[in-house]
């Protein structure tokens, strides 16, 4: 089975050290498995709830698709598109909207925590509060559902939302799907406990609110090395031992670095390595590999029109999928094509017609007349025993068709007029049951009072 993973960039700034470690370097290595078809997408939809600087969206839209081709992304081997490229999905958001209950956007952490800053700050509670931040899960449920993503990498912080996703397509699923054929699977959120948050240069989780980054490509080496230079340790001087764990140095050297040459690294803290070299080690082992990166992320932007084409063909590639399964949906909400009423109404009369059960009566080559039920699918149902006549014959089809069954034998019987003695007369095929012929017996009864009601008028 081919599994499905799907993982949406925020377009609102540049990536840092912290992005790489955290969601571009561990998204591109499960992107490589071949059970896996992968969808990146560059979350410019989203990005317009926190940001109005048109030039500054442009930009990052720019510079965050050049850094994942940069970093190894393959557009041949994944599906790589701007959300804002693919119509059908504030389509579709706007449809989940509808089987949305507001009671549950009112959970959301992001809505909450705004409304709580709000009323702290003895605000109006909506203040500051648009209707893109309060709808956001439900943006993020289409970017998943559009595509039914199985797996979706998250940080803690978006879980609630994965869940939110599950609830939305459980209920569009009960309104709308049959049972054997939900619209939606159900995603799961992939949270990588390792390297999540790695931490900046003062110690805190690594945040450009926080001003404590380490750039990705910007700047060069340069900023890179002057970047590092800047983290916080203690005051200890070289040959003095040091507690790794004092710094956040030794967190970043071990989210490059692998768990032997962490461990060294560590070892050689406690027996005195100073800390200007223990950056300068730090240097070398991110330069060694994002240096790389960083010479191909230059070139893409010097040539802004390849990124474009790459990202049209990522759009063609992902509306194949969603152009297709969106009619479906309208289909099934009911925004379907006028002129397919006719067709619709022709299909559904040959179906009524195909579907009902039918008796077929036939003389067999030793003289004798015979009888048997199918229903509308082909199964035949009842056969009957020799007749001597077909006049006999089909006064037992009227009857069946009149009355039913009047036995619980294997063997069924009918009762003859009046008389208390009946004749043996069908039997059941191998692997029905009486109900299955009472149901196409019944069917057939209705059938004709329809007809003879539309002969009437």
């Amino acid at each position: 089975m081919t599994i499905r993973v799907l993982t949406g960039i925020n377009t609102t700034g540049t990536l840092h050290i912290g992005n790489y470690v955290g969601a571009i370097r561990p998204a591109i290595q499960a992107s490589h498995k071949k059970d896996v078809q992968s969808f990146f997408f560059l979350a410019d939809l989203h990005a317009l709830i926190k940001c109005q600087d048109p030039d500054r969206i442009e930009r990052s839209r720019l510079q965050i698709a050049a850094t994942w081709l940069a970093a190894g992304l393959d557009p041949t081997h994944v599906i790589f598109y701007r959300q804002s490229d693919i119509p059908e999905i504030p389509l579709l958001s706007w449809m989940l909207t509808c089987v949305t209950a507001k009671g549950q956007m009112n959970r959301a952490h992001a809505y909450k925590a705004a409304l709580e800053a709000n009323v702290e700050n003895a605000d109006d509670p909506d203040a500051g509060i648009s209707m893109g931040l309060y709808s956001y899960p439900i943006l993020m449920a289409a970017d998943i559902l559009m595509f039914n993503a199985h797996k979706v990498p998250v940080g803690k912080d978006q879980i609630q939302h994965l869940e939110m996703a599950r609830d939305v397509a459980t209920r569009f699923n009960y309104l709308y799907a049959t049972e054997d054929k939900p619209f939606f699977v159900m995603p799961e959120a992939i949270v990588d406990e390792t390297h999540e948050v790695l931490p900046g240069l003062d110690g805190r989780k690594m945040s450009k609110s926080y001003n404590n980054v380490i750039p990705l490509f910007e700047g060069g080496s340069k900023a890179l090395k002057e970047a590092i230079a800047g983290i916080k340790t203690d005051s200890k001087l070289p040959g003095e031992p040091k507690d790794p764990a004092s710094t956040s140095l030794t967190s970043i050297y071990e989210a490059f670095s692998t768990p032997k040459e962490y461990a060294a690294f560590c070892k050689r803290l406690q027996e005195g390595l100073g800390w200007g070299e223990a950056k300068q080690e730090l240097f070398e082992k991110i330069e060694a590999e994002i240096g790389p990166m960083r010479t191909k992320y230059e070139e893409l932007m010097k040539h802004p029109e390849q990124i474009e084409e790459i990202l049209q063909e990522g759009a063609r590639k992902a509306r194949e999928i969603a152009i297709p399964f969106t009619q479906k949906i309208r289909q099934a909400v009911g925004l379907r094509n006028f002129a397919h009423f006719s067709e619709m109404k022709r299909v559904t009369e040959e179906k009524k017609k195909v579907s009902l059960p039918i008796f077929k009566q036939y003389r067999e080559k030793d003289g004798k007349f015979y009888f048997k039920l199918t229903s509308g699918s082909g199964k035949e149902l009842l056969q009957s025993v020799a007749f001597d006549s077909g006049r006999d014959c089909g006064q037992v089809v009227s009857k069946l068709k009149c009355n039913g069954l009047c036995s619980d034998s294997s063997v069924m019987a009918l009762i003859k007029d009046e008389e208390t003695l009946s004749v043996q007369c069908v039997q059941l095929c191998p692997g029905v049951t009486r109900e299955d012929v009472e149901e196409a017996l019944n069917t057939l009864r209705i059938a004709e009072e329809e007809k003879r009601k539309k002969a009437s008028h």
